[in-house]
């Protein structure tokens, strides 16, 4: 993929999944704005890009206010002439059960990510418009957000309702040229570390290098952060100039696409429903098969032969 006439804003792209982001696409040719929380952080992958010989500057910020996405496409105008995409990877974790789950706890989350996916893309895409060449805006999903996880109504929240704004802005920003996608990662980060059962495997490869087994690149689509970065590098190409309004799950060596929620059974009823006739009709009718909820915790296959 040859992004050499593209600029790109990539926030949270310090480390983990969004340096990776950054990287990946400095590395087809792309301009990149590299925003993180951290300045320092922030500051080393720009530099990192830089000594590779690609074209990279640091703006730092945490997303969430207005004035921080406005910063980051002005900063690309500035320094590079225009904006041509957008990443929006920041997030963070606080994760309680919803008992213990304070409103800071909840609020922290929904800012940064939602929040933060909202307000940068509007500014990115106000400045794709008046451009008037189009523009790619490509923001981050999760499993969580599209199946729901233990913990994380704060965070749950945030993706699903990143991925719905996915839908709505598809269909706004067409007539724009601008295209609207959703990445749905999973992959070894600071994040994932927290999950127990992909612990022991990320443990071992950042201390010894130890490669994912393959059960776990394949059954479970979990890998390096660098499996994921080839996609947004993909939809910010020209052959993805036709993709629009989609969620895609890229992790280890697994690429899917997710489908969008509908209708999956429907009843009719002569005059309507009361409350006992839902009753009456739900365990033979639409309630027959309900739907699952919730990430399957990994589990490795048996080898020994013996039934699970």
């Amino acid at each position: 993929m040859d992004l050499q006439d593209k600029v790109v804003v990539v926030t949270g792209a310090g480390n983990g999944l969004g340096r990776a982001y950054a990287l990946a696409l400095a590395g087809a040719g792309a301009a990149v704005v590299v925003n993180d929380a951290d300045d320092a952080a922030a500051k080393r992958v720009a530099e990192q890009i830089a000594a590779a010989g690609g074209r990279a500057v640091a703006e730092p910020g945490a997303v969430g206010p207005t004035e921080v996405a406005e910063a980051l496409t002005a900063r690309a105008v500035e320094e590079f002439g225009r904006l041509d995409v957008l990443v929006t990877n920041a997030g963070i974790l606080r994760d309680r059960v919803l008992w213990k789950m304070s409103d800071d706890d909840f609020d922290a989350v929904v800012n940064v990510h939602l929040r933060g996916t909202f307000t940068c893309v509007r500014a990115a895409v106000a400045r794709m418009r008046e451009q008037g060449d189009g523009g790619r805006i490509i923001v981050v999903g999760s499993p969580a957000g599209q199946r729901g996880n233990f913990g994380q109504t704060n965070y749950s929240a945030a993706k699903a309702a990143i991925v719905g704004m996915v839908r709505t802005w598809a269909m706004e920003c067409a007539r724009a040229n601008i295209t609207v996608n959703a990445v749905v990662p999973v992959a070894a980060t600071a994040m994932t570390k927290t999950i127990p059962a992909f612990a022991p495997h990320i443990e071992a490869w950042e201390e010894r290098g130890e490669p994912f087994p393959a059960w776990l690149r394949a059954a479970e689509g979990f890998g390096t952060p660098e499996d994921v970065a080839a996609l947004p590098v993909f939809l910010a190409s020209d052959a993805a100039a036709g993709i629009t309004g989609q969620a895609i799950g890229i992790g280890g060596d697994r690429l899917s696409l997710w489908s969008h929620p509908q209708e999956v059974a429907v009843a009719y009823r002569d005059g309507g429903w009361d409350a006992d006739a839902i009753a009456a009709a739900w365990a033979t009718g639409v309630g027959r098969e309900p739907q699952t909820y919730g990430i399957p915790a990994p589990q490795a296959p048996d080898t020994s032969g013996a039934p699970r």
